[in-house]
């Protein structure tokens, strides 16, 4: 096995109606200080300019289009796509630190039984924003936060034969499942305290649109998560 400093990064990117954002995503991963890289684009199902905008990058990046079926299933598309060692996800509005993958890799070199490393994040605002920016400038959404979500997960491909893939059927905590799934099967990552993701926020966020499924949702995985942890340490009868 390649020592984690050589090894090939396969970042992903789930993309519908990306075209505003996407370039900048992209160049975020070819900015990576890390080498080697795979760029796959899997486009969920857009009908806006991202499959041109993607285009520009035809000789950088890997692109695949299938039918909308959301972000869970365009993740699973791209690991299955994936060849490298190591798998890693950004969504098509967000950015990476240029040392992320770097950084992040080290720690595999260092701690040889990680699975997977995740790192904390940063909210920013778009410019049409910015009277919402300065609204919540002292909340906590404002503040860095532990990155427990897809586009800080940097991961041994390995990781997800023992764990499995992302759940489809959840339009919203997909990246949550999988964390809480990884914890049951004693899976070992670790949460950096860098800053290495930024999370765009602007008028279109899924997370915007649909809060309240979203809150739902992730009540509905927490309380499956107990049941099935009490199942387990239940005695035998």
């Amino acid at each position: 096995m390649n020592p984690a400093s050589a090894a090939l990064v396969s970042c992903i990117v789930p993309v519908y109606n990306g075209e505003p954002y996407v370039r900048e995503t992209i160049k975020s991963i070819l900015a990576q200080t890390h080498r080697p890289i795979e760029t796959i684009v899997v486009d969920d199902g857009s009908t806006d300019g991202t499959a041109e905008t993607v285009g520009e990058f035809i000789d950088q990046v890997k692109y695949v289009h299938q039918f909308k079926a959301g972000a869970a299933a365009a993740r699973n598309r791209g690991i299955e796509m994936a060849c490298g060692e190591f798998v890693a996800f950004i969504d098509a509005d967000d950015l990476w630190h240029e040392e992320k993958l770097e950084r992040q890799l080290i720690r595999f070199r260092v701690r040889p039984e990680l699975a997977y490393c995740v790192t904390h994040c940063q909210n920013f605002w778009v410019p049409e924003l910015e009277e919402e920016a300065q609204r919540y400038r002292n909340h906590r959404i404002s503040l860095p936060m532990p990155g427990y979500v897809a586009c800080t997960l940097l991961a041994r491909r390995s990781t997800f034969d023992t764990v499995g893939t992302f759940n489809i059927e959840l339009r919203h905590g997909d990246h949550t499942d999988w964390f809480l799934r990884a914890s049951d099967r004693g899976v070992i990552g670790e949460l950096l305290p860098d800053i290495l993701m930024y999370r765009r926020l602007h008028s279109t966020n899924r997370s915007r649109i649909l809060a309240q499924a979203s809150r739902d949702q992730y009540v509905m995985l927490l309380k499956e998560t107990l049941d099935r942890r009490r199942k387990v340490h239940q005695p035998n009868s």
